[in-house]
């Protein structure tokens, strides 16, 4: 493989384009808005001014990474002659589902198209495709040029090959693969957005402020950041959506988003990309500041 097709510029979209284009990857970014590809190539940018400042790259290193990306806002030119699509668009299953009835138009039958989706069923996208066979989950961790984990998650139709060619593909980019089956929210979500919904659930039952829920679990329990803070970084938005493909998907009241969770996606606050969730990030990205509807009187 030596050209990747990476569909979305935001947080996810761009951390994997970036990934791959320190790899010595050529990199297609693709994304509908000309303002978001700017703001895209503009944090993968400080990104690697921040790797070389800690002197974990060269100053070569930025400039053939940065190199190595190619932005388009035509999905039919940026795929072409491919050899991978990443979609790393937003958690909406119909959008994803819209791409890839796309991607099965303008790409080769031999193209891989993975999806980074977090919940969403690899066999229903892969449905929408001639020869689902290709079509394989590639989940990775936020932030994306650190993490080390990706899930790899086979659909019911993925074959064994494209699983091997994903998984080693994911070693060369120094990360750890981990295959998974085909279930709503696969492992990393099922597990943890249970207890990021349950930390919710016990501010709104009041048992104890945002401060005090997120030490307890940081001093307590060794997180390196405490569920709330954390579902302020994912964005509370994304939260809601793997939580109600979950509820859809097991039709378990365990998987039932609590009640503030979505108030508060409906008021817009989302956490640290609308500046304000559980914390105030008006001053500084940093969970220091509590939001003032938290603060205990």
């Amino acid at each position: 493989m030596k050209t990747i097709a990476v569909i979305g510029a935001g947080t996810m979209g761009n951390g994997i384009a970036h990934t791959f284009a320190q790899s010595g990857f050529t990199v297609k970014l693709i994304d509908v808005s000309e303002k978001s590809l700017d703001k895209g190539m503009a944090t993968i940018a400080a990104n690697l001014d921040r790797m070389l400042s800690k002197g974990t790259i060269t100053q070569e290193d930025v400039a053939k990474t940065i190199t190595n990306i190619i932005t388009y806002t035509d999905i039919k030119d940026g795929v072409v002659g491919v050899d991978l699509v990443v979609e790393a668009a937003t958690e909406n299953v119909e959008l994803k589902l819209n791409i890839f009835k796309q991607l099965n138009e303008y790409c080769s039958h031999n193209t891989i198209l993975a999806t980074n989706t977090s919940s969403i069923s690899i066999t229903q996208i892969g449905a929408v495709v001639a020869h689902p066979e290709r079509v394989i989950g590639m989940h990775f961790m936020n932030p994306v040029p650190i993490m080390k984990l990706v899930e790899i998650i086979r659909g019911y139709n993925t074959s064994d090959e494209v699983t091997k060619i994903i998984m080693t593909l994911s070693e060369k980019l120094g990360k750890v693969p981990v295959e998974v089956n085909d279930y709503p929210g696969f492992v990393a979500n099922r597990i943890l957005m249970p207890m990021l919904n349950e930390a919710i659930e016990t501010l709104y039952n009041k048992v104890a402020g945002v401060y005090e829920i997120d030490t307890v679990m940081k001093l307590g329990m060794g997180h390196p950041m405490g569920p709330l803070q954390l579902a302020d970084f994912i964005g509370l938005d994304v939260c809601l959506a793997i939580l109600n493909v979950m509820y859809d998907g097991f039709k378990n009241p365990k998987y039932a988003p609590c009640p503030l969770l979505v108030n508060m996606v409906r008021a817009g606050k989302l956490g640290v990309k609308s500046g304000e969730g559980f914390y105030d990030y008006s001053e500084s990205k940093k969970a220091e500041k509590i939001s003032k509807q938290f603060i205990l009187s």
